[in-house]
């Protein structure tokens, strides 16, 4: 009985000193993918998103099916090379095969507004991968 006491103690003083930052945690592999991204359309400007945001197409901001709210994620143009960093705060509508929907700020720093869609590569980030 002294025995695994001892050994719960030794597992929980393990995990404490380790969520403190004493140990160097692993890096999380990035989250990469390819496709198709669009534009909102003008209609949805001042309606509720998904996170509960109000929509506008001034703000850097994505819809993604399936990577979660809130999640940053740097948006390049495979067309021209310019990258952007948007929010996720919505979801597509599920019978849309497009990646990404993208703000019409973030569009135009793109260069895609007059072809309206565009091949891009997303990558998740951290806040600090920003500066």
């Amino acid at each position: 009985m002294m025995i695994k006491a001892r050994h719960i103690l030794v597992i929980l003083l393990l995990l404490l000193v380790q969520r403190a930052g004493a140990f160097p945690r692993q890096q999380d592999t990035a989250i990469i993918q390819y496709g198709v991204a669009s534009y909102y359309a003008d209609k949805f400007e001042g309606r509720r998103t998904a996170n509960g945001d109000i929509f506008s197409q001034h703000k850097m901001t994505a819809a993604h099916n399936t990577l979660p709210l809130g999640t940053m994620i740097e948006v390049t143009n495979l067309r021209n090379d310019r990258t952007v960093y948007v929010k996720i705060n919505d979801r597509l509508h599920h019978r849309n095969k497009r990646l990404v929907d993208l703000s019409k700020a973030a569009a135009k720093k793109l260069h895609f507004i007059n072809a309206g869609i565009t091949r891009v590569r997303i990558r998740v980030v951290d806040k600090a991968d920003m500066q």
